[in-house]
């Protein structure tokens, strides 16, 4: 590539899909990659708004492409995908065999950044690859590249999390993008949409007893010691109610339209854990390794015990809130949150109980027998 070039034109076959829209496939230089495209990592902005969509690179997984790619026998097959900004325009060629019905060929027309940040080009998939590039001494060999022109974040992350769905993303990457993708999901993703959306809003209203208690990707070093809790573990929470019969925000689940009634929902989530915070003041918001109420395997038992509660609270009462604390306080003797030993569970130490299925079990049933007793006895 020419320093003084201002365009960049390479040749490209154009596939044209439904709605209009275009497939570019073509080649770059690992050097013109490097030059043309930038990595959207994760993050919030200053009022929350979520920017970006990428993971952190994987720098053991980066350093053996590196290896790789610099062997005499390498073979870089899979391309790398691309979100061109609308400055980028294809030109067809000119001539009767420009297009076979299926692509067209002509000339991409790439304008050249004069600065870093001005790159015209973010990877949606391939960032491990591209920066295993840029560790080659060699930057010069071919990379297969699969190219389409959004200026629109949100039809990124759109692609990124489509292209994923089958590969192992971490869950919570998955989890905190969803809330900001509109379009028609895939079936699996498109159920822990409404779990991760409602996990969003109790990490950042400031009513909400999560405030701030729950660690995102995006949030980096940034509130990590404060953020205590693994978003997964909320939305897993959350989906296990609105998934199962017995759950007590499966009746704001329409079955027929697929909708959902989000203000009640966000009542139940509300009332049910500030009277968890309340009723547990000594073990709330600190670190799983010196609560086990906000380790995983708390969460979850809480949340099952919330499902027989809230399955009888209308939570937008007036006096809800007090009625959900005097259920609470029934369970409460028995609790071994920060220290002690829970009798009923054979005598184990609190910090051993894991986050595991028999663990699990185990505690969701202590917690859901010890408080139908008690209500029955009372």
């Amino acid at each position: 590539m020419k320093a003084f070039s201002q365009i960049l034109e390479r040749k490209a076959l154009c596939v044209r899909q439904r709605g209009g829209r275009c497939i570019y496939l073509m080649s770059l230089t690992g050097d013109e990659l490097l030059q043309l495209a930038g990595v959207s990592r994760i993050c919030r902005d200053d009022r929350g708004k979520l920017i970006g969509y990428q993971r952190p690179e994987v720098r053991k997984h980066v350093r053996a492409i590196a290896e790789y790619l610099q062997g005499d026998d390498m073979l870089l097959a899979h391309p790398v995908i691309l979100s061109f900004n609308s400055r980028v325009k294809f030109v067809s060629s000119r001539g009767r065999k420009t297009s076979d019905g299926l692509a067209v060929a002509g000339m991409l027309r790439i304008p050249l950044p004069d600065h870093p940040d001005k790159k015209p080009a973010w990877i949606v998939d391939g960032q491990q690859r591209a920066l295993a590039i840029s560790l080659c001494d060699d930057k010069s060999f071919s990379v297969p590249i699969c190219a389409f022109v959004a200026d629109d974040v949100e039809l990124q992350r759109d692609q990124f999390l489509r292209i994923n769905n089958t590969k192992p993303l971490p869950r919570g990457l998955v989890t905190e993008l969803l809330p900001s993708v509109s379009s028609p999901l895939p079936p699996n993703l498109a159920l822990r949409k409404i779990p991760s959306t409602l996990c969003d809003l109790l990490n950042r209203e400031a009513i909400s007893p999560f405030f701030g208690l729950i660690r995102r990707p995006s949030s980096g070093t940034e509130g990590v010691e404060r953020a205590v809790v693994a978003d997964t573990v909320i939305v897993k929470m959350i989906e296990e109610s609105l998934v199962h019969p017995s759950g007590c925000l499966f009746p704001y689940r329409n079955l027929a339209t697929g909708e959902y009634d989000h203000g009640g929902i966000w009542a139940v989530l509300l009332t049910y854990w500030v009277a968890v915070r309340d009723t547990f003041p000594e073990a709330w918001g600190k670190s799983p390794t010196q609560s086990r109420l906000m380790h995983g395997i708390g969460i979850r038992a809480m949340g099952k015990l919330m499902d027989r509660i809230m399955g009888t609270v209308i939570a937008r009462g007036q006096h809800a809130q007090k009625h959900v604390k005097a259920e609470l306080a029934v369970v409460a003797p028995v609790c071994r949150w920060t220290s002690g030993v829970w009798e009923q569970l054979g005598g184990i130490k609190w910090n051993e109980l894991q986050n595991l299925h028999k663990h699990q079990a185990m505690l969701s049933n202590l917690l859901i027998r010890t408080y139908l007793e008690q209500r029955a006895d009372a």
